[in-house]
């Protein structure tokens, strides 16, 4: 049996405070590590949240947060993940960075599906491929809030070898039965490990859920926070997913023929 301690830091995201959200996550990476924990998601945009009018200056920032962020997982020996403005060009891309535990950069996924019921296509450049890396702790698909709705993804991501999903995320409170219900489904129809870290809070007159979960690949809810800041920790058993895989072989049964899509 491999077992592996993970977790969610739910984290309330103070809008254009950059260097404040650094200074608590840095802290809290080292509570987390203190309790074992190898794996540790934190939400969408974590260091600055959805400020458009600054969205260019914040990214700016971001080469120095990542200095910060590789120093963390190197220190506490874990894997970090977590999404940040990402300057590119004229472009900014919300965009997913995995840690490994030595400090390096394993993985960017820059995120696909823009919610533009926010607009954030009119700001936000758009991801065109999606990420399964390698780590210490075993094979990472990420994903980032809206993605979650799109199960073509999270499917690709298990063809591609995923073990854990990873989704970063700032879901509302109007719709948090929605990330609930979604976070379950993409574990129990791709039998593989779900973690999703939602931040709460207040934003103008939008309100995150929290909510964030850890999903086994049976559809089990391992773990779950509530709508406050916290950390959302639990053990995997790294063997679980082979083991239902085998007693139920959905991908051994798979027609994609009939399917015509993947």
């Amino acid at each position: 049996m491999k077992e592996l301690v993970v977790g969610c830091s739910q984290l309330d995201v103070l809008p254009g405070n950059i260097w404040k959200n650094v200074e608590k996550a840095e802290r809290l990476v080292s509570e987390n590590a203190e309790k074992g924990c190898r794996l540790l998601i934190f939400p969408e945009m974590w260091s600055c949240s959805f400020v458009y009018s600054r969205l260019r200056e914040m990214a700016e920032t971001t080469p120095h947060v990542l200095e910060r962020f590789q120093e963390w997982g190197r220190r506490n020996e874990m894997v970090l993940v977590g999404s940040l403005p990402e300057r590119d060009g004229d472009a900014v891309f919300n965009s997913s960075y995995v840690i490994d535990r030595t400090g390096e950069i394993v993985g960017k996924y820059r995120k696909i599906h823009l919610f533009s019921y926010n607009r954030e296509h009119e700001y936000f450049g758009r991801g065109e491929k999606s990420v399964v890396c390698s780590t210490s702790v075993g094979r990472l698909g990420i994903m980032i809030c809206y993605d979650l709705r799109f199960p073509e993804l999270a499917r690709r991501l298990a063809l591609d070898g995923a073990e854990i999903l990873c989704i970063s995320a700032l879901w509302p409170t109007t719709r948090i039965n929605h990330w609930s219900l979604l976070l379950r489904s993409r574990a129990l129809e791709n039998q593989m490990f779900v973690m999703g870290c939602n931040g709460c809070g207040k934003e103008q007159n939008l309100r995150y859920g929290g909510a964030s979960a850890i999903v086994s690949p049976t559809g089990e809810l391992l773990a779950e926070g509530k709508d406050g800041e916290e950390q959302v920790i639990t053990t995997l058993d790294q063997d679980l997913m082979t083991a239902f895989r085998r007693q139920i072989p959905c991908f051994e049964d798979r027609l994609p023929g009939a399917y015509n899509i993947i």
